[in-house]
């Protein structure tokens, strides 16, 4: 069994590294398969289906990048700060095979009940929160998490980064501006 799960982990690094150089839209399991070395039946042994692929690829995806978020965190000087450098990492050319990826996966999981691909981020954000000597409301870091998501979507549908990075940098005002004024509201007699 453990043998089995290496495998499946060192194969799914493979079709990470695979789908980033050459995307995944159009490919066949069995092209996936002959890229990285393997049969399409073993992908389909330790995905089930190429939806499962696609969600474990999110999975892994998605891990790294709350991975990221905490390693930012140790340099970051505020929250803004933070959000305006994952920012700038997951609205990368490089990372755009695996955005669209993700809502490829969110596509096929709609409708299915469960936060399982918010919920992480949710629990992320308090080690975060920690660091940086602050606290944030769940429901402000899902406001968050679908602010950026939405403005991914902008950026594949346009190619172009910047007019969603200026709307990022208008919700990061706002919420930097609503955050003061609930400081200030905590603070007053």
């Amino acid at each position: 069994m453990v043998h089995s799960l290496v495998m499946a982990d060192s194969l799914l690094q493979r079709i990470v590294a695979d789908v980033a150089a050459r995307g995944i839209q159009d490919r066949s399991l069995r092209e996936i398969a002959r890229a990285v070395g393997t049969s399409h039946r073993m992908l389909l042994y330790h995905f089930g289906s190429r939806e499962g692929l696609v969600a474990a690829i999110v999975a892994e995806v998605e891990a790294a990048q709350r991975e990221l978020l905490l390693e930012l965190a140790q340099r970051a000087e505020s929250p803004a700060g933070l959000v305006r450098a994952l920012w700038q990492r997951v609205s990368s050319e490089e990372m755009r095979p695996f955005v669209r990826l993700f809502f490829e996966s969110v596509s096929h999981t709609a409708g299915a009940g469960g936060d399982h691909l918010t919920a992480p981020w949710l629990d992320s954000t308090q080690s975060v929160a920690a660091h940086l000597g602050t606290t944030f409301e769940p429901d402000e870091i899902r406001l968050g998490v679908a602010v950026v998501r939405g403005l991914l979507i902008d950026v594949l549908a346009t190619g172009d980064a910047g007019p969603a990075t200026r709307s990022l940098e208008r919700y990061i005002e706002l919420w930097e501006r609503e955050r003061a004024a609930g400081r200030r509201a905590a603070a007053a007699p």
